[in-house]
């Protein structure tokens, strides 16, 4: 085999495995794949950046901005609520209304768009007609991708495929040349899924909105019920005074304050600010062991060492103040993690003049905050050293009154902290409680890593407010009531409830924790769980990591569900809390995309010119703004494709096209050219499970015309076959956005998209098999 040969299918299988592992972001790993080839000489340095001034690449972006214009004007909304509203209450027509109408959208706009338009409306049509989400909304997800396939725009892989015949000298296909395979494909895909597909889905309902539903449901569904109960705050208790946000109760317990029983009435969604009194019952959601384990024991005890900070010479206290070019400015403490990093505590920042003491990890730092920071000498040098801080010289006591601040406490025997990790006691986290040093055996342990173990008999030297230490001890006083009666119905008025969101397409938010993004603060909501991926996670939740498909459960005052809505990062799963559209201008962006399609088909303007002039004209026209136009587009699609694409020209340079064609040809060749065409649907189909489409459609595109020259067959047949299955993304969750942004809300599994997918790729691979050679012949 010769060197570029072997070179560009190491550097291809390197790439499959990352993306299968996902170990690194699919875009990140395009990009490797383009320094890869330009290093070793496979491409040259305008063949590997010449992706990123493609006409697909630009035609792919154009697209992103017309449907954030269609989607931002209302347009899509009203169309699609429109003919879903006639749908009726039968279930097999319903489906296929969804279907339908969820296709001849996503043939001009982007399908995840689509499904993020269409799931709020699908959701309340499911409310009302009374019916699990989940039989509706697998058959919304795989409805935008069928109907991806009827026009070039329909879907990034349909303009790669295109590109490549004109890479190859070969005219491409035109706006409506998918449209009679991709048609047929998407009418057979609705009947499988109307007569067969709709008894294979599950049936489950997490839908959370109770203006329309049972307002036990919900609640039944999650368990709730099983972790609701009552707690009794005695007269003499610490917490007597405090607010609800000092108590600590969720930070510290995990546990929600539902409502405030006094006199036999429940205020419900108390807000953070609210008083503790006397005597007063507190409906809570979480768990009861911690509390319980609290019971009767002692945390930590005052001790009458005094309280200085510098208990070692070789402990300091400095100011350090952040550079101007510091590349850590707008992250958190949390997000650099400067204790581990560092070995440092952060004591205090300082900015514009004002103290913050509290929730110092959650703060994202900004040019001219100034640092308290504590530690050995050694660190502190060390830090010097560094190009993000600028450390001062002035004694930091004389601005920051420590000696206000600096505790000794005493781990007793009994106490539920023993044997613990510091990250576990979540004194930090829980109760803005900084260990700057644990004495054990007459040894002074400096800055403890968060995974020392806390011992019975350690001193522990802790700097934060008192008042906050209080509220530690106070937590033992309260008292499980097992007595006062509970119902679902109780958690529910016409100010406060349950709502359900998804993560919406365009967040900014994936892979950011609740508490980094101070959500209850933000929101004045309180999250109750999450379900991902057919599992619903309770505990621990201010520190999951938030992903694209997770289903929150919410619970607050309504009000704040529309503000909720208006919020891009979200879907708030009922339509009447969506945001609100500019549909004064929807007529507008409606006559856009009909010139762009116009001019594309009479062959005035190649697609990619089209496509730009026409997002320029929807930001012109105040359809949406640039920022706007810049969210809606999918720029880790955009770099992967730009990334992936000297690919494919380092395939057709080496032979390794060539090499892979005559595998094919050898493996099925011999079954005749429809064994051909179903191999490559299949071997396509099985790699856009695992690899996003675009990089399917980059990869496969160059094997199917080299396969088509060999054979002297119609290079645009098994194109199409490319274009077709590329996009066939059924058999998984995360083969394509749109399964994943349905698979929260709908409560799926893994298994799910298998026993409905299985079948529905085989209906598809049939019908484009007895549909290709009408329109496509495969012999020219």
């Amino acid at each position: 085999m010769p060197l570029n040969i072997a070179l560009v299918l190491a550097i291809l299988a390197v790439a499959l495995l990352l993306f299968v592992t996902e170990k690194l972001r699919a875009d990140l790993v395009a990009l490797l794949v383009l320094g890869s080839l330009a290093l070793t000489g496979l491409v040259t340095p305008t063949q590997a950046l010449s992706g990123f001034s493609n006409p697909a690449v630009v035609t792919v972006w154009a697209v992103f901005i017309l449907s954030g214009a269609l989607y931002r004007t209302g347009v899509a909304n009203l169309i699609g609520r429109q003919v879903l509203r006639l749908a009726g209450q039968n279930e097999a027509q319903l489906l296929a209304v969804i279907m339908l109408t969820a296709g001849g959208m996503s043939a001009f706009m982007n399908n995840v768009g689509v499904a993020a338009l269409l799931l709020p409306v699908v959701m309340d049509i499911a409310r009302q007609t009374n019916r699990a989400p989940s039989k509706l909304l697998m058959p919304l997800a795989f409805g935008s991708l069928l109907g991806g396939l009827t026009t070039l725009i329909g879907t990034p892989p349909n303009i790669l495929v295109s590109n490549a015949l004109r890479a190859s000298g070969l005219p491409a296909f035109g706006l409506f040349d998918y449209t009679p395979v991709g048609l047929a494909v998407m009418l057979g895909g609705v009947a499988f899924m109307v007569l067969i597909g709709r008894h294979l889905l599950p049936e489950k309902d997490i839908a959370k909105e109770t203006a329309t539903a049972p307002p036990a449901q919900p609640g039944l569904f999650h368990n709730l019920t099983e972790r609701l109960f009552v707690v009794r705050l005695p007269a003499d208790s610490a917490l007597v005074g405090k607010t609800l946000a000092n108590s600590r109760l969720r930070s510290a317990l995990g546990l929600n304050v539902i409502g405030i029983i006094k006199n036999n009435h429940t205020q419900l969604s108390p807000p953070p600010h609210t008083l503790l009194k006397p005597g007063d019952k507190l409906l809570v959601e979480g768990k009861t062991e911690q509390l319980a384990n609290l019971r009767g024991r002692r945390l930590l005890l005052p001790n009458n060492l005094p309280a200085n900070p510098e208990v070692s010479r070789e402990i300091e206290v400095a100011e350090v103040s952040l550079s101007p070019r510091s590349a850590l400015l707008g992250q958190t403490l949390a997000q650099i993690n400067f204790r581990r990093r560092f070995g440092l505590n952060a004591l205090a920042i300082r900015r514009q003049g004002r103290l913050h003491r509290a929730n110092l990890p959650s703060i994202p730092l900004q040019a001219g905050d100034t640092l308290l920071v504590q530690g050995p000498r050694l660190r502190l040098h060390q830090l010097r050293e560094t190009a993000d801080f600028l450390v001062s010289e002035a004694e930091a006591a004389e601005v920051y009154p420590l000696h206000e601040r600096l505790i000794v406490v005493h781990v007793p025997p009994d106490s539920a902290l023993a044997g613990k990790t510091l990250a576990d006691t979540h004194l930090g986290d829980a109760f803005d409680l900084t260990v700057l040093g644990i004495i054990r055996r007459g040894d002074t342990l400096l800055v403890p890593p968060p995974a020392t173990t806390l011992l019975a008999g350690d001193t522990l030297l802790i700097e934060g407010n008192p008042a906050d230490l209080t509220a530690l001890t106070g937590l033992q006083d309260l008292e499980i009531d097992r007595e006062t009666p509970l119902a679902m119905e109780d958690l529910q008025s016409e100010q406060v409830g349950l709502i359900e969101v998804v993560l919406s397409p365009y967040t900014a938010l994936a892979g950011k924790t609740l508490r980094q993004l101070r959500f209850r603060e933000r929101y004045g909501l309180s999250v109750l769980a999450i379900w991902r991926q057919g599992q619903v996670c309770r505990t621990n939740l201010p520190e999951v990591n938030l992903e694209l498909g997770d289903a929150l459960l919410l619970y607050g005052p309504r009000e704040k569900f529309k503000i909720l809505g208006q919020e891009p990062d979200f879907l708030v799963l009922t339509e009447a809390a969506q945001e609100v559209m500019q549909v004064r201008k929807a007529p507008l962006a409606a006559l856009v995309l009909g010139a762009v399609l116009l001019v594309v088909v009479l062959g005035w303007l190649p697609i990619a010119v089209a496509a730009v002039l026409g997002a320029t004209i929807m930001v012109l026209a105040g359809c949406l703004t640039m920022e706007e136009a810049y969210r809606f587009i999918e720029w880790k699609a955009v770099f992967l494709i730009a990334g992936m694409l000297p690919l494919g020209i380092a395939m057709q340079n080496s032979g390794a096209a060539q090499f892979l064609a005559n595998g094919l040809i050898a493996l099925v060749g011999g079954w005749g050219v429809g064994a051909m065409l179903a191999g490559l649907f299949i071997l396509t189909t099985l790699a856009a499970q695992v690899m996003p489409t675009a990089a399917v459609a980059v990869l496969m595109a160059p094997i199917a015309l080299t396969t088509a020259r060999d054979l002297q067959v119609s290079p645009y047949a098994l194109s199409m076959i490319v274009a077709v299955s590329a996009s066939a993304s059924f058999l998984s969750p995360i083969a394509h956005p749109a399964n994943i942004l349905t698979m929260g809300p709908g409560g799926y599994r893994f298994t799910d998209y298998l026993r409905v997918g299985i079948p529905l790729t085989i209906v598809v691979l049939v019908i484009t098999l007895l549909v290709l050679p009408i329109f496509w012949p495969v012999y020219p």
